[in-house]
């Protein structure tokens, strides 16, 4: 199988599967509704449009870096005059980074790298608010999304590797798997139409594991440097 990484970094991120009415939530990952959104967005596809083929892509997550749950809120004054609606709550994730792994079709995959090369619409990360903070596209590569998610170096900002002095670093990974698989969880994120007349998500199993990486800032510990040696 071929798979397609994407580098999801920006100051704010959302990605909301259990939104109700004031209250904007945000998962602690991206969702696979927002992955899929992000590259129909990429083709330019319009929200009735089909996307049955993107969701029969498989897609893994790592957690590269968390980030930090920040909360806002927003007020609204109808024009008329008339009664304040309702304050909301919205939830980000600051300073986050994601590995994401889309494993699939080899044609369809190299497809959605050009798009992603050159976009149609704008890419957000979960809401328009949240635009990427540099290119998406890591590259293609053949595997698996969970071999890929293993070997693929640690995407974490510098500031953020630097905070860490092991040389290696355990990392939290959310994967599809088979539905009853033992372990997991279900999610309802996998979306069946975009359509804001009839938006439909259905549920999906996904199984969380860590997985070691190296940290490529690590560094031996040299006694001889606080002397000015040479060794």
């Amino acid at each position: 199988m071929s798979v397609l990484l994407l580098r999801l970094a920006g100051p704010l991120q959302s990605w909301g599967t259990s939104s109700r009415f004031t209250r904007r939530n945000t998962d602690r990952a991206p969702s696979k509704s927002g992955v899929i959104g992000l590259l129909a967005a990429a083709e330019g596809r319009a929200r009735n449009e089909s996307i049955d083929d993107l969701t029969m892509l498989r897609i893994g997550v790592r957690i590269d870096q968390p980030g930090q749950v920040e909360r806002d809120f927003q007020t609204a004054r109808p024009v008329d005059g008339s009664a304040p609606l309702p304050l909301s709550y919205r939830f980000y994730l600051a300073d986050a980074v994601f590995l994401v792994a889309v494993e699939g079709a080899h044609d369809l995959l190299e497809r959605l790298a050009s798009a992603l090369r050159t976009p149609v619409f704008p890419l957000y990360l979960g809401r328009r608010s949240c635009p990427p903070a540099g290119p998406v596209l890591l590259g293609m590569r053949e595997g698996t999304a969970g071999e890929l998610l293993r070997e693929t170096p640690w995407q974490a900002s510098g500031w953020f590797r630097r905070r860490h002095s092991d040389a290696t670093v355990s990392l939290e990974t959310v994967t599809d798997c088979p539905p009853g698989t033992p372990g997991s969880v279900l999610v309802r994120d996998e979306p069946v139409s975009f359509d804001p007349r009839h938006r439909q998500y259905e549920w999906r199993s996904v199984l969380r594991a860590p997985v070691t990486v190296g940290n490529p800032d690590h560094r031996v510990h040299d006694p001889m440097e606080l002397l000015g040696g040479d060794g």
